[in-house]
């Protein structure tokens, strides 16, 4: 692996605010890394995300931005307009404002006189989309991207529906946007205006669980941010990076695939988290892999990318289930395209109980129905898991029992899959609306089974998810499933098992009625991306080096932390209940004198197999607050369903906190909303 051509590292300064200016007046508020000394001008980093620089992504952007600010580039974290600092309203994710407010920022840092001209454009989560889709406008300054869990398109993946179903995940994200863009801005910063802003952010944001909800299918609602309309309009390099243990990764098969500009594709074993900080480990030297994508494409430097595969990944070795895990054992291959010719298609026929390997055999099996149970997914953790809990599927084989399970023969050789695999299945079912769950799981051979990739399809979306059609009750129907991308190595003796349920709640919401389905084994295929071993993906792939980092915030704890996965089933009511506990107590950022207090809980329910009793609930606390001036905001959602609507009842409630006169109440709002269920 070539490092930079460029040792030295340089002595930083901060500029904790500046204000850039936007074409209608506005202005979004930046903070600014850029080295001291006779530099001369340099490339610009944006990273533009609504998380508030000045508090809440303070740490993370203190080990990042610095480092890289170190090695010769002027590092720049923009607030989104209607966030942190910034002027405005922010009313949605991705939306026209966003980018052309994107394409502003990216001109003025261009015409500075510390930018040599050069912009490239990195971020996770939000920063990631938002890369990709500022750079399917073609900003002219704008050189590079690096694009961490995100997609392409915002229907397929992202976390509001999979495969046509209604994720739990939508009302999590919702309830955690609720909370952040009800926070005021510093007064520190912005001067006495901050309580005018606070409350035009308040009254105008609204209840993004309620514009998520209306699009259930994939309209034009999704479809403007959503690169995948045209790939062709990316024309600079990409970088896109993601985790197995993340929601986001499959992009970055699809953008290997189809983008035509060169792009880079890094997987390894992490959750939602940058892989410097990656949890499942191991963490590599991330910072120092942007420093060479960047000293490459904004610097014109020979740093070896062109040697290297387009596709790195961890292949992650069997290992026993667990919620959590400090490290996936495994090692880094690559392939040199995507689709790899290296990987081949082993197909396992399904039988009365097992997998049977080809695509045909002799005689056949008769058709099995099965309606599962609501409990069937209380243990499938997070659709992506932030690693602050343990939100990782736990042993399948509860799971299994409310499923339909075909597991093949102890393996008699190690077999690596590394791609995408898919179920082609015959299957009916009883209700015009139905959903099929797929897993597939790694089965030692003291009976342990551990999923290491799933999917999910609402059965109306099974041709399309622009014009999803109703089933007709038992008439038969030929069905494509795709699971998650997936790198996993099969040791001898295990097994693989396919999982099939009808509901897999909560991670998806079910269906309006609880509907049985047939599966016809003789008719139904699995379909598993085989990849023999290649001696020279260890000559070929490069150690990474060691995380390495600028030194952390300084914070003092002032409440520790708890974060806790419960599931309860109370035999008196019937009533079973995931409770998500997500409380990062209080801390003081010591340079700020800002104290942050955060905690999130959410509780997913059921009552015995009644579809319709399925309930989210969330509620959020922020606390910001310094010496006199203090705020609290607090949000409630709640998420039911009849077999027609979705009926959303959320209440927000903003404070100013004084010892005196206690909590003076700045804004209160209350929804009540109730949405037809579109065939889902």
């Amino acid at each position: 692996m070539v490092s930079s051509t460029d040792e030295s590292v340089h002595e930083v300064e901060v500029v904790d605010n500046v204000f850039i200016p936007l074409r209608d007046g506005q202005r979004v508020a930046a903070r600014v890394w850029r080295p001291v000394g006779d530099v001369g001008p340099l490339p610009a980093i944006m990273e533009y995300i609504p998380y508030r620089k000045r508090d809440l992504t303070r740490g993370r952007d203190a080990v990042n931005h610095p480092w890289i600010a170190a090695r010769g580039y002027v590092c720049v974290r923009v607030d989104l307009r209607g966030s942190g600092d910034s002027d405005g309203v922010l009313v949605d994710e991705y939306r026209e404002q966003e980018l052309q407010d994107a394409e502003d920022v990216i001109a003025w840092l261009a015409e500075q006189d510390w930018c040599d001209g050069n912009v490239g454009m990195m971020g996770i989560s939000w920063g990631g989309f938002n890369s990709l889709q500022v750079a399917a406008r073609q900003p002219p300054a704008l050189k590079a991207i690096v694009s961490a869990s995100a997609t392409e398109d915002l229907y397929v993946d992202n976390m509001h529906y999979m495969g046509g179903c209604l994720l739990g995940d939508n009302l999590s994200e919702a309830t955690v946007m609720l909370a952040f863009n009800s926070l005021p801005p510093d007064p520190q910063v912005v001067g006495d205006r901050w309580r005018d802003m606070w409350v035009e952010r308040l009254q105008g944001s609204g209840l993004w669980l309620d514009t998520w909800l209306s699009h259930q299918r994939r309209d034009d609602y999704w479809r403007p941010a959503s690169v995948s309309e045209d790939y062709t309009a990316i024309q600079c390099p990409v970088m896109a990076v993601g985790g197995w243990a993340d929601g986001y990764t499959n992009a970055i098969f699809r953008l290997l695939e189809h983008l035509e500009v060169p792009c880079h594709g890094l997987i390894g074993p992490w959750g939602h988290k940058y892989p410097h900080l990656g949890v499942p480990g191991p963490a590599i030297g991330f910072l120092q892999e942007l420093v060479r994508w960047w000293d490459h494409w904004l610097k014109g430097r020979d740093t070896g990318l062109d040697d290297e595969p387009v596709l790195r990944a961890w292949m992650q070795d069997s290992v026993p289930p667990r919620a959590c895990y400090e490290e996936r054992p495994g090692r880094w291959v690559g392939e040199d395209a995507w689709p790899s010719p290296h990987i081949g298609e082993r197909a396992f026929r399904l039988t009365r109980a097992s997998l049977a390997e080809g695509e045909q055999g002799e005689g056949s099996s008769d058709p099995l129905s099965l309606r599962s149970p609501l409990s069937v997914g209380m243990f499938a953790g997070k659709w992506a898991s932030y690693a602050a809990v343990p939100d990782l599927p736990y042993d399948q084989r509860e799971e299994d029992g409310g499923a339909l399970v075909w597991e093949s023969e102890p393996l008699t050789e190690p077999t690596e899959i590394f791609g995408l695999p898919r179920l082609d299945v015959a299957v009916s079912a009883d209700q015009p609306v139905a959903q099929i769950a797929v897993r597939l799981s790694d089965v030692g051979p003291s009976g342990e089974a551990t999923r290491i990739t799933y999917g999910v399809l609402n059965l109306t979306h099974r041709d399309s998810s622009t014009e999803p059609e109703p089933l007709v009750p038992g008439q038969r129907y030929d069905v494509q499933v795709p699971l998650n991308g997936v790198a996993h190595s099969f040791p001898v003796g295990h097994r693989l098992r396919l999982s099939v349920s009808t509901s897999y709640w909560p991670l998806v919401w079910p269906a309006p009625k609880a509907a049985e389905l047939t599966i016809h084994p003789a008719d139904s295929v699995l379909r598993v991306p085989v990849r023999p071993p290649r001696p020279q993906d260890d000559e070929r792939i490069a150690p990474f080096a060691e995380p390495d980092m600028a030194p952390d915030l300084e914070t003092t704890t002032l409440e520790p932390s708890e974060h806790d996965w419960r599931v309860t089933r109370d035999l008196a009511t019937d009533v079973s209940t995931l409770e998500i506990v997500n409380d990062q107590g209080a801390f003081r950022i010591e340079e700020t004198g800002i104290v942050i207090r955060r905690s999130t809980t959410e509780w997913y329910s059921f009552r015995w197999d009644d579809v319709t009793s399925v309930r989210g609930e969330t509620r959020t606390v922020r606390r910001i607050e310094r010496d006199d001036w203090r705020t609290e905001v607090v949000t409630s959602t709640v998420l039911t369903c009849t077999e027609d609507d979705f009926i959303i009842r959320a209440d927000l409630d903003a404070y100013e906190l004084d010892d005196v006169r206690g909590h003076r109440r700045v804004h209160a709002e209350s929804w009540d909303r109730t949405i037809p269920r579109d065939l889902v």
